[in-house]
């Protein structure tokens, strides 16, 4: 079955763009023809699913209203962009999710990245469920204001879908990060829970406080899910959970520029924009402003991922004295790179290959900052080594 029985086109106004704007250059599905997606980089999905929403609704509308700004922004060089519209929904939630999951893992078969539009953020689950076809564990990294666990007897809804992700049968799942959460809607147990099972959480004050501590955090991902409602209502007013705190608009494009540029991450959401509550369209236009940084990021990827470390790489080796496992007697060293084309950092994580842990491979090397080798050199151990080692040994 091809992915355009589960599709319609958008409803979006045709205007006259003007010749430098994506309107008039971006690929779009149209009722007499589904767009070619041969050497396509990236596509725009809409899916306008709110069932399982937390009281909202709204965000099943607001596709469509992104795509008009989108529209007006200027063409990247370099990215080929498809929009294949929007997803018809299904019977149930459950069905919307298996369109989800199909259409997905069909564009990251032919490397084609895609920009899910939500619809609320448990269509998240949907994304991840994509990656079961290409048996691959993942990363996965949620901007949020809060976190989505929920109650482990309910039913998966936008509160809820993390802990539906983390108990799922498949063990997909190597690496969750929850960035930019606000301690004020977060219990200590939440926290606990996740940190007992070596995921990572950032306070939205630690991501503000130093923002280019921001980019290995995505740079780690596979997939990226962003909750509109981890910006601050003055920037981003069409949310219901928006509040006076969070991330400024410019931030939020940052981090979307810094995941852009990863050459790991293969797909992406923007969840929980209501545009019944926006001023003036506001947070549609800054939604689409964050594609626009996103698809900015994926023009400049350099393929610099040290796969096979050679002459592009500077390799650092630090002494850690105290041992990390029982009975050893002595230190360990740690193995740190440099890209020479981007100045990014990765750590090497030691691990024992076998048949049970052969699909982490592709985790042990983790993507770091300079700091966190700052850290190594004061005979420190970084938290991100740390965690990393624990799921892999």
């Amino acid at each position: 079955m091809e992915i355009e029985s589960y599709l319609i086109p958008s409803d979006i106004e045709v205007q006259p763009y003007e010749a430098h704007q994506w309107g008039s250059y971006i690929k779009t599905y149209k009722p007499s023809s589904f767009p070619d997606l041969d050497r396509v980089k990236a596509v725009l999905i809409g899916v306008g699913e709110s069932r399982n929403s937390a009281n909202n609704e709204g965000c099943s509308n607001a596709p469509d209203k992104v795509r008009e700004y989108l529209y007006k922004l200027s063409v990247i060089s370099g990215i080929s962009l498809a929009d294949i519209g929007n997803l018809r929904l299904g019977n149930s939630v459950s069905d919307t999710y298996h369109a989800v999951q199909f259409v997905c893992s069909e564009l990251l078969e032919k490397n084609i990245i895609p920009i899910i539009i939500g619809g609320s953020q448990d269509l998240t689950y949907a994304n991840y469920l994509a990656y079961q076809k290409l048996q691959q564990s993942v990363n996965l990294v949620c901007i949020d204001r809060k976190i989505d666990l929920g109650d482990s007897e309910e039913s998966i809804d936008s509160n809820s879908y993390l802990h539906t992700i983390i108990q799922h049968p498949s063990a997909l799942l190597f690496n969750l990060s929850l960035a930019a959460y606000q301690s004020y809607f977060v219990n200590d147990a939440e926290i606990e829970t996740l940190k007992k099972m070596y995921f990572d959480v950032y306070r939205l004050g630690h991501i503000q406080s130093k923002m280019e501590e921001a980019e290995p955090i995505v740079r780690s991902a596979d997939i990226l899910s962003f909750d509109m409602s981890a910006i601050r209502q003055s920037d981003a007013p069409a949310c219901v959970n928006t509040t006076p705190n969070g991330l400024y608009g410019e931030e939020a494009c940052q981090i979307m520029r810094y995941a852009g540029m990863s050459d790991k991450l293969s797909s992406m959401g923007i969840y929980e924009l209501n545009p019944e509550l926006d001023n003036r369209g506001q947070t549609a236009h800054l939604a689409a402003q964050m594609i626009w940084y996103f698809l900015e990021g994926v023009s400049n990827r350099k393929n610099d991922f040290p796969v096979i470390v050679g002459k592009d790489y500077m390799k650092y080796r630090v002494a850690i004295p105290q041992p990390i496992t029982k009975g050893q007697a002595d230190g360990h060293e740690l193995v740190f790179y440099k890209s020479l084309k981007t100045d990014r950092w990765w750590m090497e994580v030691p691990f024992k290959v076998d048949d049970d842990k052969s699909k982490f491979e592709r985790h042990h090397l983790v993507p770091c900052s300079y700091d966190d080798y700052l850290l190594a050199c004061s005979e420190e151990m970084p938290d991100r080594w740390w965690q990393a080692y624990q799921k892999l040994n």
